[in-house]
């Protein structure tokens, strides 16, 4: 079963007296452990798409289905809930909390979601070491590398074993060198979980890494050919 369903999205957004139609129709399936990258211009709509995927808005038309269940047409606070249990978000900018320790951050989404303290500092403290983190667990994201902050953002949006990953752009703030690192440590996580990710992303180089590519194009996704990539 798919972990995500998009079925013939639309989405229209006003720009003073025109409409722009951003989606039109768009459609994909994503099944675990696949990571998918979204590629295509700036303003094609990649954005808008991971908003929608991740319940963060509705669309217009057409429904979204998240591990089988169409949760387009939820109250917010059936939205939120799936978002909390079954998504995960990673994007360019960290937005860690400056305030709380790497340990803290990827503590606190579980503990939202009713964890005991314990019990989420240890998946934590696991999910950071696994990427490399462990001397550096009790630091604040301001003590932390570009690399390393971007580092912990994946382990926040794993904290709570999410089945979905959106990711938009998560390399694009850093050096190429530090890009590869993290982005070869997110696949692995990936491919280790099992978890569905679609990753919005301006680098081909790293699309072609991916198990598959999707093109956004006049508001509908195609997905690219292995000779396209080359």
């Amino acid at each position: 079963m798919p972990v995500l369903e998009m079925r013939d999205l639309t989405r229209t957004y006003r720009q003073g007296s025109r409409e722009v139609r951003v989606l039109a129709g768009a459609s994909a399936r994503l099944m675990p452990g696949q990571a998918v990258a979204l590629v295509g211009p700036s303003g094609a709509g990649k954005s808008t798409l991971l908003h929608l995927a991740g319940l963060l808005e509705g669309p217009e038309t057409g429904s979204v289905f998240i591990n089988g269940r169409d949760c387009s047409h939820m109250g917010d606070e059936d939205r939120t809930r799936v978002r909390r249990s079954e998504i995960g978000f990673i994007y360019q900018f960290h937005q860690l909390l400056p305030e709380f320790s790497a340990l803290e951050n990827v503590a606190l989404p579980q503990m939202i979601q009713g964890k005991p303290r314990k019990v989420a500092e240890a998946r934590a403290r696991e999910l950071l070491t696994g990427l490399g983190l462990g001397p550096r667990v009790d630091h604040r994201p301001g003590e932390l590398s570009g690399g390393e902050q971007q580092r912990t953002a994946i382990a926040r949006a794993l904290a709570n074993s999410p089945r979905l990953l959106l990711a938009d752009e998560p390399t694009g703030n850093l050096d190429p060198v530090t890009s590869e690192g993290v982005f070869t440590e997110l696949i692995g996580l990936i491919e280790r979980t099992g978890v569905a990710a679609l990753i919005a992303t301006h680098n081909l180089d790293l699309a072609r890494r991916m198990h598959r590519v999707l093109r956004m194009e006049n508001g509908t996704l195609r997905e690219m050919s292995a000779a396209e990539l080359r």
